[in-house]
């Protein structure tokens, strides 16, 4: 049961993050909710309220259809303006800052609610215009239903204004990355509460005579069903260590976790069933996707195109919290049953990788930048000073240092921007344990 909820959630993901979606969803809402206001016409709505309430219905057929159709053709028009708008959005994002970004955006669940009531309103009103008959009997025209089209209208005209403001903040940058941010804290924050980290390394020391065994689907690691696998665990009475880091992206055949005893058939099944694939990247499922995000911001800003360092510099501000918030998180986890016993051995990214990955690619395109190799260092420096970690942190820390000082010292030509950043550099290694928290 566990794996099929896994396997919707991802399934949920994928429709969601369709930028037709919602769309999609509202229109059909808008024809069924036509649909019901016609069956209420039958009835005799629009009767009773000429009776006891004439001033909420229209009894005009001209009016009405004037009305009508002058707000069907500038829906429409509307319509095309802002489907074109988010296409500008999207290009300019692509181009600008990173095509890893596009999902996200894409996903944006305001501009696709705006844009599904476009089309919900237009498929009402057109439903509606066709409903009126040529008649010389008043009581035939569905005067209310008329009435509602047109309150929709203006809802449209209002959510139109709504779209500019928001279409305008999206397409700002530091919307953008303040977005990733919060998401990649949210995702970490949870995986620190989630996730035990106790000293349970010693059941999982030797796994080399453990049964290994292999996916047999190709794709992103989107998601773990845990509960399964706690399920599997206790029922077979075994132990599980996971050989994928989640997030990753798996080719078919290759192995993706050991089990302490032999699983048959049926076992096996409901142990692949437990991972769940996708053929996109969600920063809500893997914070790891959110530092390159950021990374990759970072780095198109400081291309020659771009040429903005100040976007490359707020990016490494919030990765530098970031890194603050995963050194609170070590590199093994586990995940233990209600007797407090470790039975599932997880593989997260480990520090050395994160900060090298992140870290890497800055040095390669910004080795000729005073301000952007300063502030490598003092987010470096930071990072150090921010304590909550363990020795081996500290010496990872130390070396990123220690490669950017050689970068320095090899790319920077004039003497005295060198030696302030070599200062800074000789400032971080030269801090001991009694100068910072160490776990």
């Amino acid at each position: 049961m566990n794996a099929v909820v896994t396997r919707f959630r991802i399934l949920w993901n994928d429709l969601t993050g369709k930028i037709a979606f919602y769309p999609a969803l509202l229109a059909l809402f808008g024809l069924c909710f036509g649909f019901i206001m016609l069956y209420a016409e039958g009835q005799g709505i629009s009767v009773f309220l000429i009776k006891n309430a004439p001033a909420l219905v229209i009894n005009n057929a001209d009016t009405a259809r004037t009305l009508l159709s002058t707000f069907v053709g500038g829906i429409i028009s509307l319509m095309v303006f802002s489907f074109s708008m988010v296409m500008i959005l999207l290009n300019q994002a692509s181009n600008n800052y990173s095509p890893r970004i596009l999902p996200g955006l894409i996903s944006n669940k305001r501009h696709q609610l705006v844009l599904g009531f476009y089309i919900a309103t237009l498929t009402y009103t057109i439903l509606i215009l066709l409903s009126i008959k040529p008649t010389d009997d008043k009581y035939q025209l569905p005067g209310f239903s008329v009435l509602i089209g047109i309150i929709m209208g203006m809802i449209v005209l209002a959510l139109f204004i709504y779209f500019i403001h928001a279409i305008s903040e999206a397409i700002q940058i530091n919307n953008i990355i303040e977005s990733i941010y919060a998401k990649t804290k949210d995702r970490l924050n949870k995986l620190i509460e989630e996730t035990d980290e106790s000293g349970y390394e010693t059941l999982f020391t030797d796994t080399s005579s453990w049964h290994t065994y292999v996916i047999n689907r190709t794709g992103y690691l989107q998601n773990i069903s845990l509960d399964a696998l706690v399920n599997l665990c206790e029922k077979n009475d075994c132990k599980i260590d996971l050989l994928i880091t989640k997030g990753a992206f798996i080719l078919e055949g290759l192995p993706i976790a050991k089990c302490d005893k032999k699983l048959d058939e049926e076992e096996l099944k409901s142990l692949l069933a437990c991972f769940g694939f996708s053929r996109s990247e969600i920063v809500e499922n893997n914070y790891i996707l959110g530092f390159k995000q950021l990374t990759e911001i970072a780095i198109k800003a400081m291309s020659p195109g771009i040429n903005d360092p100040g976007t490359a510099i707020t990016c490494l501000d919030y990765m530098t919290e970031l890194f603050n918030l995963r050194l609170k998180k070590a590199d093994f986890s586990f995940i233990h049953n209600d007797i407090n016993k470790a039975i599932i051995r997880l593989k997260p990214v480990k520090f050395k990788e994160l900060i090298y990955f992140v870290y890497a690619p800055l040095r390669t395109y910004c080795k000729q930048d005073v301000i952007m190799l300063n502030k490598m260092l003092t987010s470096l420096y930071y990072i150090q000073r921010s304590g909550g970690y363990t020795k081996d942190y500290q010496k990872v820390i130390i070396q990123q240092v220690n490669l950017i000082l050689s970068d320095i010292r090899a790319n920077i030509p004039n003497a005295e921007d060198q030696a302030r950043l070599i200062a800074i550099g000789d400032k971080i290694s030269a801090l001991n344990e009694t100068d910072i928290k160490i776990n």
